[in-house]
């Protein structure tokens, strides 16, 4: 049995504060069988040892448990929408951390184009950006957070897949207003109005501004493609599902959003023990 006290931990396995919150969390075993013996902290860790590196599930290291054990976890925690709920259980709490509602009442949306590799699946071309893959459109809240995301084959136009995302999100039930860009612009605007009661404001480039400019809100959604670029199996697209591509986004905001609940926890730690010996 893989056991993470009897190995050197990698960058990305999991903390104890965060294996207890992860844990505690997930799924008990199905009845009627053998009792699990799997260390459900070792499966999570080579999942996001994946993520981080990039590797194929044949590459997650030997001490770990074996790809095949690692990837039915995966599986069946994406099918019953394990994944999605906990990230959505934690950005509430991330939220609430910065003194905001637990949902949000505005966001931005934007999409990037991927490629893909040789693996199976559904692509297309991207004649804007040039690229052929997929296309990753989201929408997040004013902090970064991911609030919902669908992958596309990369040929679907921006507006076509903004309406997707934003079925994604009807459940947003104090969301109100929406910032895009100009790829955005038209009867979009009026449609998200009537079939969502959103306001969807497109922020535009001026055209008297030369070189780099920060636009209002846009840079926000930029930022979070930043963050999931930091795990190396985001820069292409290698599943062959459109599922697990989403599956994969979500377990990228999930690490984050893990490991900030947890630093803020660790530097609460440390100033009640300071001010116990001040006291």
């Amino acid at each position: 049995m893989s056991n993470t006290a009897a190995r050197r931990a990698y960058v990305s396995d999991l903390s104890d504060d965060q294996s207890s919150m992860v844990v505690s969390e997930l799924p008990p075993a199905p009845g009627g069988g053998r009792p699990r013996t799997v260390n459900l902290r070792e499966i999570v860790n080579a999942i996001f040892y994946r993520l981080r590196t990039g590797c194929s599930w044949e590459m997650v290291p030997h001490d770990y448990f074996p790809k095949s054990t690692v990837f039915e976890y995966f599986v069946r925690w994406r099918n019953d929408g394990t994944w999605e709920r906990l990230h959505d259980t934690w950005r509430r709490a991330v939220r609430k951390r910065a003194g905001r509602e637990p949902t949000a009442s505005a966001a931005i949306v934007d999409s990037q184009s991927a490629k893909t590799t040789e693996t199976r699946g559904e692509r297309g071309y991207d004649a804007g950006k040039k690229v052929k893959g997929r296309k990753r459109h989201i929408l997040v809240d004013t902090l970064g957070l991911l609030i919902a995301v669908v992958v596309t084959a990369a040929s679907v136009q921006d507006r076509d897949g903004a309406k997707l995302v934003f079925e994604d999100a009807r459940g947003e039930t104090r969301l109100e207003k929406i910032w895009a860009d100009g790829g955005y612009a038209g009867k979009l605007v009026e449609s998200t109005r009537q079939e969502f009661g959103w306001d969807l404001e497109i922020v535009k480039r001026s055209d008297d501004v030369k070189g780099f400019k920060v636009l209002p809100h846009r840079w926000i959604v930029e930022r979070t493609f930043g963050w999931l670029g930091r795990y190396r199996l985001l820069c292409r697209e290698h599943e062959a599902t459109l599922a697990s591509s989403r599956t994969e986004i979500h377990l990228c905001l999930t690490h984050i959003m893990l490991r900030r609940l947890t630093r803020t926890q660790k530097a609460q730690h440390q100033n009640e023990h300071l001010l116990a010996h001040i006291t």
